[in-house]
């Protein structure tokens, strides 16, 4: 199943470091050594198995972005389901980027009025730190007045942290076709082994797909943040030569286990009850893996949600 995926905005923005780092394993300090994009650099990323994303990555001078909405217009803008606009926050041409801008919902509202549309506003890493919750809320109630009639779904990001994460999290979820049912799943999961938090992780990008909690943390971003650091965690491994296949990490408060779990996803799970031995959850792991891979693959098997049993 493919989806037609446009990454726009004005040159330097930092659209293709944001791709470098999501789907080419890139950390952030080395896409200082990316060139700037020449008109249309297209990409097919594999995500799930069976979801490609066909990535359109637009060059965002001013020459190529005249070419988009002229000669090249019906090209670009058919069969979108997903714009990414990336804003530089700092930019000093504010007018002439919404005006790229507006023009991209124009011909998406001709060709793709189905389209998703998503802006992200980059580089927040730049605005000091106590300033960038209201420059970040003041930008979004612009775009979404700007965007009408269509919606927007507004995003802060930064290579720098994992705000990027979120993001791109968000967005891709949209894309999966089976998304509810995998929500639903994971939930049921969490409460039958009673764990405080179940996550699924997409196994290249690291990117979550899907959660449950049943209970309140203090830290909202967390999620990518174990994303960040077990992705780069992944990539020490691989440079080393040995395969990442599971961890687990404990002290006296929890007990949190990743492991390999269908052939596209890892599995987080985190019990608050360290006392549990390892094995338990392990295993409870290991018998739901073949219910999520028939739920990733249901052409493969006849769904069958009483089959496995949880311990």
């Amino acid at each position: 199943m493919k989806k037609k995926v446009l990454l726009m905005g004005k040159s330097g923005s930092g659209k293709t470091s944001m791709r470098s780092i999501i789907f080419a394993n890139y950390i952030a300090r080395d896409t200082t050594r990316l060139g700037a994009t020449i008109d249309v650099e297209h990409s097919h990323v594999r995500f799930l198995g069976n979801l490609v994303l066909n990535l359109w990555d637009c060059g965002g001078q001013e020459g190529f972005m005249k070419q988009y909405f002229a000669q090249q217009r019906d090209n670009i803008f058919r069969n979108v389901e997903v714009l990414i606009y990336v804003f530089d926050v700092e930019s000093q041409e504010i007018e002439r980027d919404i005006h790229y801008y507006q023009s991209c919902l124009e011909a998406l509202l001709q060709n793709s009025p189905e389209a998703k549309i998503f802006c992200l506003v980059h580089k927040m890493d730049l605005v000091p730190e106590g300033l960038r919750e209201s420059v970040f809320t003041e930008r979004m109630e612009d775009l979404i007045k700007l965007s009408k009639p269509m919606n927007v779904t507004c995003f802060r990001t930064s290579i720098w942290d994992e705000t990027l994460y979120k993001a791109w999290s968000s967005i891709v979820t949209m894309l999966i076709p089976n998304v509810a049912a995998l929500e639903n799943s994971v939930t049921h999961f969490g409460n039958v082994i009673e764990a405080d938090e179940v996550l699924l992780f997409e196994k290249a990008t690291f990117l979550v797909i899907s959660h449950c909690q049943s209970k309140k943390n203090r830290d909202s971003h967390r999620f990518e943040k174990v994303s960040n650091i077990i992705k780069q965690f992944k990539l020490s491994c691989s440079k080393l030569g040995a395969k990442f296949q599971s961890m687990e990490v404990r002290n006296s408060a929890f007990a949190a286990f990743i492991d390999t779990f269908t052939s596209n996803t890892y599995v987080m799970v985190v019990m608050s009850d360290p006392t549990l031995p390892s094995e338990a959850t392990l295993v409870n792991i290991r018998n739901a893996r073949k219910y999520f891979e028939e739920l990733e693959n249901p052409s493969n098997s006849a769904m069958n949600h009483h089959g496995h049993k949880y311990h």
